[in-house]
């Protein structure tokens, strides 16, 4: 993904009080709600589907809902008299005291040691709107594709980082934006008049987008908060033929190298190299990614089933994870929760930490490493033949088809090799 402004706000966590006695147990009305962050670029709205876990009554089934996207939250307990929604694979979690259709506290995240990264959250039974009540007015209409720039406070363009890819149906506006390194996953939000508002929460990815249209010029003008404090400008203009840069020609293999030289562990202490007789005249796929990265997720989701139904080919997968401790005590756990939720049977190792420049020394075979995920496809000898930065989600429509398609495309080639 491309990276935002860094997170200052750190803050000690504070959770809701809980009550350490009440006269009935405390219950979560079951539905839908509109959940709101408040973030400094206002309310972040976003859905929670909340339901009793019938095989287990002491805790709740959530999803988060972004667009077309579910995506399930690990399973919510009731804690005095509070809700609690955890997202372990981000270290984020949603506290909230319960009072009848409403629910108030913090999302939050964990950063250093026991200090929090906090917003405040509110969330109301019933409603299912995004930004304003679906039939308002809409003097545009936003379909296409946009050439955008983040950063960019001007009307001019002169420099294209980014795509915008929307549909909107009604004042209804769903889409992302698909940038070298990655996308910005389920959008959903209104255009209100002459406004556009998107927004998402996943647990990890806090997202809102404001912006102003221009029909004279067809530019969008305007702003993204991101995460606790995370601030951008961006314009974009409407675009049929926007495209971006080649995302095979961004990371490459230095003049010399052939292949990708690696021995790490994986979090049983044992070393995996590309030289192991598991992966000798396969056709082996090399996911560079972490723990802690939405985009690798998408990437994860895609590649698990896809390995359970294709290894008996001759394919092997093995991930290369580098995450924000270099430490196994740390990092270990966080790699077995991901191999868990994802039903992973390919090999992941600790690779190292996620700081680009560092995860570049630990693959001197590559020039750089300049996006999570990137994905290495090596042939039969064992020669590195394809090299794709960043990843398409299903959250770009055709885009994430297109992947798909030229994934398995490549993949039979070398197959038939």
């Amino acid at each position: 993904m491309k990276k935002l402004l860094p997170l200052v706000a750190i803050t000690l966590l504070l959770l809701p009080t809980a009550c350490s006695s009440q006269s009935s147990p405390v219950s979560v009305k079951p539905g839908q709600y509109r959940a709101v962050l408040k973030t400094r670029g206002g309310e972040l709205p976003f859905g929670l589907d909340i339901q009793p876990n019938p095989n287990d009554p002491k805790t709740y089934t959530v999803f988060a809902l972004n667009g077309n996207e579910r995506l399930p939250m690990d399973a919510a307990t009731i804690q005095g008299d509070s809700l609690r929604i955890p997202m372990s694979l981000f270290e984020s979690e949603l506290v909230a005291k319960i009072d009848g259709n409403l629910l108030r506290g913090v999302w939050r995240r964990r950063r250093i040691a026991q200090s929090s990264q906090t917003l405040p959250f509110e969330a109301q039974h019933g409603l299912t709107y995004r930004f304003t009540p679906n039939g308002k007015p809409a003097s545009a209409d936003l379909t296409g594709k946009w050439a955008t720039d983040f950063g960019s406070k001007t009307s001019k363009v002169d420099t294209v980082n980014a795509v915008g890819v929307f549909n909107q149906k009604g004042n209804r506006l769903s889409g992302t934006f698909l940038t070298p390194t990655g996308d910005y996953r389920y959008l959903d939000g209104n255009v209100v008049g002459d406004s556009l508002f998107l927004s998402c929460f996943d647990g990890s990815h806090v997202y809102l987008f404001k912006a102003k249209h221009d029909p004279a010029t067809k530019t969008l003008t305007g702003g993204l908060w991101a995460g606790i404090a995370g601030y951008e400008s961006w314009v974009a203009h409407f675009d049929p033929k926007a495209e971006l840069p080649d995302p095979a020609k961004l990371t490459y293999l230095k003049p010399g190298s052939k292949t990708l030289n690696f021995s790490f562990p994986e979090t049983n202490g044992k070393n995996v190299s590309l030289s192991d007789p598991r992966f000798k005249n396969k056709v082996t796929i090399v996911q560079i990614m972490g723990s802690w990265c939405p985009n690798c997720m998408d990437e994860t989701n895609f590649m698990s089933p896809w390995y359970k139904k294709n290894k008996q080919r001759g394919v092997e997968i093995v991930g290369l994870s580098f995450e924000r401790s270099p430490e196994m005590a740390v990092s270990g756990p966080k790699i077995d929760r991901m191999k868990q939720r994802f039903q992973i049977d390919y090999p992941v190792v600790l690779a190292g930490t996620n700081d680009k420049a560092q995860a570049s020394k630990a693959l001197p075979d590559l020039n750089a490493v300049v996006a999570f995920p990137t994905t290495l496809f090596i042939d039969k000898k064992g020669q590195v033949r394809h090299i794709h930065t960043g990843f398409s989600g299903p959250g770009t429509g055709k885009y994430y088809d297109q992947y798909v398609e030229e994934f398995n495309r490549l993949v039979d080639k070398l197959l038939a090799e």
